[in-house]
């Protein structure tokens, strides 16, 4: 169960690209800066809630996910590549952790637990000081 991101909602902005890139570096802008803010999206509440509270250092303080996209020479390449990272990043917490179920130790685990405990505390019994008669 996975929620799509609308893309009308995602800011995208060309810029110029770090790196190596010759004379045409200083010319084309094909880099990708993404910004999505999470509480203004169309996301349902309980993955917002968990995008949130997730320590990511691509969500600011004000619950917004920045991306920059400049594996590729071409815009079109950045701009597809930044809205997969997008969809990947709340594919994550899309799926929800199996609950946990209690379950109790068995008796024959509960009695190895003990006779080590009892083996222990023997061996660090026997290093105290050794007391002479005198």
């Amino acid at each position: 169960m996975s929620a799509q991101v609308d893309p009308a909602e995602v800011e995208l902005s060309a810029i110029r690209a770090q790196g190596p890139g010759g004379q045409n570096v200083n010319k084309v802008s094909c880099a990708v800066h993404l910004r999505f803010d999470i509480g203004a999206s169309s996301l349902p509440d309980y993955i917002k809630e968990r995008l949130l509270a997730r320590s990511d250092q691509r969500i600011t303080q004000d619950g917004v996910v920045v991306m920059k996209a400049q594996q590729s020479r071409s815009l079109e390449q950045n701009k597809l590549d930044a809205l997969r990272r997008l969809q990947e990043l709340v594919d994550s917490v899309a799926v929800l952790p199996a609950a946990r179920r209690a379950t109790r130790p068995t008796r024959s685990s509960q009695r190895k637990r003990l006779d080590s405990k009892a083996r222990s505390g023997q061996t660090k019994a026997l290093r105290g000081k050794v007391g002479f008669a005198g």
